[in-house]
């Protein structure tokens, strides 16, 4: 019989952030305190799950009965630029360093030969759908500075080349090497969106 201890942490373990050892201090923790800790995260994965879901359009975080999202429908944002992420999380940071009032697309992934992500796995089709019918005068592209951020980024600039009226720019500087977007704070995120480059042909 399978050990409920071992299956919990293993199940958190799947987490970004938490490896064997802090996946097993977290799973303690939640069985420790089964009415103050155990069932207010069961109860609000279920509400979660239940109620929310990616927009449509750009991939973030809404309500399902709000999707496409507050982002996508609001109409003081500025709709000549997209700003393109690998995650949903991303959008997040970059909304919180509030230096880019545009649009958002999340690629969910990047390229990743190791991890059999190739294009199709991505949110790459969708995105060029968006650049043909909405309108975009440029697409910004906002993704880690890691080998496979930077392969992401030359394949989507080689695609949207078929756009040349539209402006294609990569995030300049104050993001560390082989870091995401996640992890930086919102200073050093207003520092790239605004200084970032073009990468058009």
């Amino acid at each position: 019989m399978a050990d409920p201890l071992e299956d919990l942490s293993r199940a958190l373990s799947r987490l970004p952030g938490l490896g064997r050892r802090s996946s097993l201090r977290a799973a303690l923790a939640i069985l420790r305190e089964p009415e103050r800790v155990a069932d207010p995260i069961a109860a609000a994965l279920a509400r979660a799950r239940e109620t929310m879901c990616c927009c449509a359009r750009c991939g973030s975080f809404t309500l399902k009965t709000a999707n496409p999202c507050a982002l996508c429908t609001d109409t003081v944002r500025d709709g000549s630029a997209v700003c393109v992420v690998e995650e949903p999380a991303d959008i997040q940071s970059i909304e919180s360093s509030g230096a880019f009032r545009g649009r958002y697309h999340a690629l969910m992934g990047k390229l990743s030969p190791v991890n059999r992500s190739g294009p199709e796995k991505l949110r790459i089709a969708e995105l060029l759908d968006r650049v043909r019918n909405e309108g975009f005068k440029e697409v910004v592209l906002a993704l880690s500075t890691d080998m496979e951020g930077d392969a992401t980024a030359a394949f989507l600039a080689e695609n949207l080349k078929q756009f040349p009226e539209v402006k294609v720019t990569r995030l300049a500087f104050g993001l560390p090497a082989d870091s995401g977007i996640a992890y930086s704070d919102p200073l050093t995120l207003r520092r790239a969106i605004a200084s970032r480059l073009d990468v058009g042909g």
